[in-house]
């Protein structure tokens, strides 16, 4: 029912590279943009979006557990109600009917299953 919250792998490899890298040269620069800065922001970038999504997931899945409250709520009291109409105005009244109920004369009735013998 619920989404996953996202846990990246791609992230978890490229903080491990990282850490490698820094061993290397904290401050490496290869060149055309291929640097340990710069893979630090790309890192940074992912994670600040990846927390930004669980975040907006962990509300979302908030909203839906006040929905399906709220639904509940709405169920039991509009089965009170239809109850109330019933008492005061009896399962057979139209009354009944109005408010959403089959009255009692208009309901079928199962049937038994009639076997043959032979």
């Amino acid at each position: 029912m619920f989404k996953k919250k996202i846990i990246c792998r791609v992230l978890n490899k490229a903080k491990a590279r990282l850490d490698g890298i820094r061993a290397v040269d904290a401050n490496l620069d290869l060149g055309t943009g291929l640097s340990a800065k710069g893979y630090q922001q790309k890192i940074s970038y992912l994670q600040q979006k990846i927390s930004a999504y669980n975040q907006t997931l962990s509300s979302v899945d908030e909203l839906r557990s006040q929905i399906d409250a709220a639904e509940k709520d709405l169920a039991d009291f509009s089965e009170q109600i239809l109850l109330g109409v019933a008492a005061r105005y009896g399962k057979n009244s139209y009354e009944y009917e109005k408010a959403g109920g089959v009255r009692k004369s208009e309901r079928k009735r199962p049937r038994k299953p009639t076997t043959v013998t032979a």
